[in-house]
């Protein structure tokens, strides 16, 4: 190129670059189906999978493959679980990135970062809970899983320190290894819980306590997963708040790890979500 060309074009870029390197807000491609003229009601929507705590993006591994034979195009983010606005803050990027309409799943505390990151946002059309917190205004992780009896979680977790960004350290959680199979994934096989329990990835304390702000499942339709052999979160739970939020339920007996021990289960779930949004 021309060295006067190649000035220009560089001059040219420079804003673009400046505002995307010093946080300017992100904005949803203008490319793909809609700029191709394709008609949306032809598409399916993207299925966004969030994990919870003690877990990561793995755990959907048996649902994403059976949704991307059905044609569905999937994304499972790493959910930071480091507090519950950062954690909503982080997700509601992910989904600024996807063109087109969105089923937005959650198991778990991602249960909760799904119901506020989804406030707003049109292209979201169904919210899916699978063994997952669904919280209202001001209630947080920890006070719902305390809300009825079940849970055997605080017996198996240990707290350890992390160094925080602006300095002093937080509390985050870990379920401790030999007992992990029986309380979080009773129904994996030994040699998966294994490997599950060496990738657990801990949550913070502050999370878990963080109260939520406006809650999604208001105003956009819900569908949940109830494992009535769960753990962690007591299944009354799951039930009471799936109830409240006037969720679409499923029960099935699993553990609280029901998307790796019930993959079939949970993407039937998910289809049935997504088949509504056309």
């Amino acid at each position: 190129m021309h060295p006067t060309r190649r000035t220009l074009a560089l001059a040219l870029a420079l804003p673009a670059t400046l505002a995307s390197l010093m946080g300017a807000a992100p904005a949803r491609p203008a490319s793909g189906p809609a700029a191709a003229g394709i008609d949306r009601h032809d598409l399916k929507p993207t299925v966004v999978l969030v994990h919870g705590a003690f877990a990561d993006a793995s755990s959907w591994s048996g649902t994403i493959r059976r949704l991307q034979r059905a044609g569905y195009p999937v994304l499972a983010p790493a959910n930071p679980l480091r507090g519950l606005t950062a954690d909503t803050a982080y997700l509601r990027s992910v989904l600024a990135a996807v063109d087109g309409p969105v089923v937005l799943v959650g198991h778990s505390y991602g249960g909760a970062v799904i119901s506020g990151a989804a406030v707003g946002d049109s292209h979201v059309k169904a919210l899916v809970y699978i063994a997952a917190f669904t919280p209202d205004k001001g209630e947080s992780a920890a006070e719902l899983a305390a809300k009825f009896p079940g849970s055997t979680l605080g017996d198996t977790v240990n707290p350890r320190s992390y160094p925080l960004p602006g300095g002093g350290t937080g509390t985050e959680l870990v379920i401790e290894r030999a007992k992990f199979h029986r309380q979080f994934a009773a129904d994996v096989p030994t040699a998966d819980a294994a490997v599950m329990a060496a990738t657990q990835r801990p949550v913070a304390t502050a999370a878990l306590e963080e109260k939520a702000g406006e809650a999604a499942w208001k105003t956009i339709p819900s569908w949940a997963l109830i494992a009535t052999a769960d753990k962690n979160i007591p299944p009354a739970a799951e039930r009471w708040m799936a109830r409240r939020a006037g969720s679409n339920i499923t029960e099935v007996d699993a553990s609280h790890a029901v998307a790796v021990s019930r993959p079939t289960v949970v993407t039937d779930v998910i289809l049935d979500a997504a088949r509504a949004t056309r």
